[in-house]
């Protein structure tokens, strides 16, 4: 090695060295106002719980059993109309006389077990999982209302 070369690499090592003598030494300690103590504490603060099934099961209900029913356009606005407003996964759309009618010509039984059990592309209660039986009845029957 010439020495040019090992003059180069010495103050290099040097240098190295020199840099890394800062990182061993105490921290120096931060002193934060109220004001950065409290956005420091919201920054870190949970954003939500964890809830075990058996927790939910004790759990309080959302909805007392006495709450009347919510009307189908309720419903419809809520979950069916994800679907049913643009025609996703062939959902036969609000007030298309054309596709609601083979449908309609099997009879507003089929129409509700359809819509609790699911059929084609629709999930059962067409993912509405806290609507009632009642209350999917009364979105069919909006959704049919809306659609002769």
């Amino acid at each position: 090695m010439s020495l040019m070369k090992k003059a180069v690499f010495s103050l290099l090592a040097l240098g190295l060295v020199a840099g890394l003598g800062g990182c061993g030494g105490e921290p120096d300690e931060i002193t934060l106002t109220a004001e950065q103590e409290k956005a420091v504490a919201e920054r870190l603060a949970p954003h939500g719980e964890v809830t075990l099934e058996k927790d939910v099961v004790s759990a309080a209900p959302v909805a007392s059993a006495s709450a009347e029913p919510r009307t189908g356009e309720e419903i419809y606005n809520k979950s069916c109309m994800t679907c049913h407003a643009v025609g996703a996964a062939g959902a036969p759309k609000l007030g298309d006389v054309a596709a609601w009618a083979p449908r309609i010509e099997k009879g507003i039984e089929t129409l509700y077990a359809n819509s609790i059990n699911g059929i084609g592309g629709m999930p059962p209660k067409g993912l509405c999982m806290d609507c009632s039986e009642e209350e999917m009845h009364n979105a069919v029957d909006y959704m049919v209302e809306k659609s002769q």
